[in-house]
């Protein structure tokens, strides 16, 4: 596992859904393998609504358990990092929500919030010192902290709230952000703020695992894209070559359909991936994409492929045999 921070290695995660006549299996997440380097860096996990993305978020955080497969984090499997230091593990990988009120504790006021961060992963060890942290964190994003301390969640603003989970992450400093779906609430503006906060992250040493469903500000933001479709990756790569050179039709289709007629404009306007009904992207036994694949072959309906590399980069598709 050495020079990786991070690394998924065939990670499945299957659901059973009860029905009035049987039980209904869904494969959430399947075999999904990618890694985030040791060094600071922002990867960014690419897919429609209902494709897995949330699901690989709460697996990497231990909110849900894995069906099958391991994820590490610095050489070391999570459930061994839960089970053993739990409290080193909570500290070194945090999370932003896209809507954080859902985080937040409703009867606590908000500087308790961020004391209560300060004194479980000991960052101070008195009240002044306390208090400097919390200052220095809320001002870090731009937020008067005379005029928040005091206040409940349900009193601030969605913007407010989004810049005090940022502040949060100032304040004790992990190792590695996952952010999910973190700007689709914001507005054009605080959405840039959102993203340049994860410039600075990644300058003072914060890895971000970026989570969307937004090309446009995957490619502003990401050093490295995964493409994800119905729970399977199936392109990943320097942003810049998956973005201006996609290899899988999936990727393909997502950047040729945008209706933009002029492709110098094409990522000055937010882009999102349209959903997808269940019922018509899975085929288990093939390519997930092979009912909408123009590039079909026989055997892309009975298997499905495995990773190619491709100029430093790999993709699930038979093309590239």
């Amino acid at each position: 596992m050495e020079g990786k921070l991070l690394e998924l290695k065939k990670v499945s995660k299957i659901f059973y859904k009860s029905g009035i006549l049987n039980r209904r299996i869904v494969k959430a997440v399947d075999e999904v393998s990618f890694d985030i380097g040791s060094e600071p860096e922002v990867v960014a996990l690419v897919g429609e609504s209902g494709c897995g993305k949330t699901t690989i978020c709460r697996l990497i955080l231990g909110l849900e358990t894995l069906t099958s497969g391991d994820i590490i984090y610095k050489g070391k499997s999570i459930s061994k990092w839960l089970r053993e230091n739990p409290k080193d593990y909570r500290k070194e990988v945090q999370i932003i929500f896209q809507d954080p009120y859902e985080t937040f504790n409703p009867f606590y006021r908000v500087d308790r919030l961020l004391s209560v961060a300060v004194k479980k992963f000991g960052l101070a060890q008195d009240q002044s010192t306390t208090k400097k942290l919390i200052f220095e964190s809320l001002e870090a994003v731009g937020l008067r902290p005379k005029e928040l301390l005091g206040r409940y969640p349900h009193q601030l603003s969605g913007g407010e709230r989004q810049r005090f989970m940022l502040a949060r992450i100032y304040l004790i400093e992990p190792k590695l952000l996952v952010a999910d779906e973190p700007v689709s609430m914001l507005d054009a503006s605080l959405r840039a703020m959102f993203l340049d906060h994860l410039k600075e992250f990644k300058r003072i040493g914060i890895s971000s695992l970026y989570i969307t469903h937004d090309l446009n500000t995957a490619n502003y933001i990401a050093d490295r894209i995964i493409i994800i479709y119905a729970g399977k990756v199936v392109e990943k790569g320097p942003t810049e070559a998956v973005i201006n050179d996609p290899l899988h039709p999936y990727t393909k289709d997502l950047i040729t359909a945008i209706p933009i007629p002029d492709p110098k404009k094409r990522w000055k306007e937010k882009i999102e991936i349209s959903k997808i009904k269940l019922s018509e992207r899975i085929n288990q036994k093939g390519c997930y994409y092979y009912n909408r694949c123009k590039y079909r072959m026989p055997k892309c309906e009975t298997s499905f492929p495995p990773e190619f590399e491709v100029d430093g980069r790999k993709v699930s598709c038979f093309q590239y045999e």
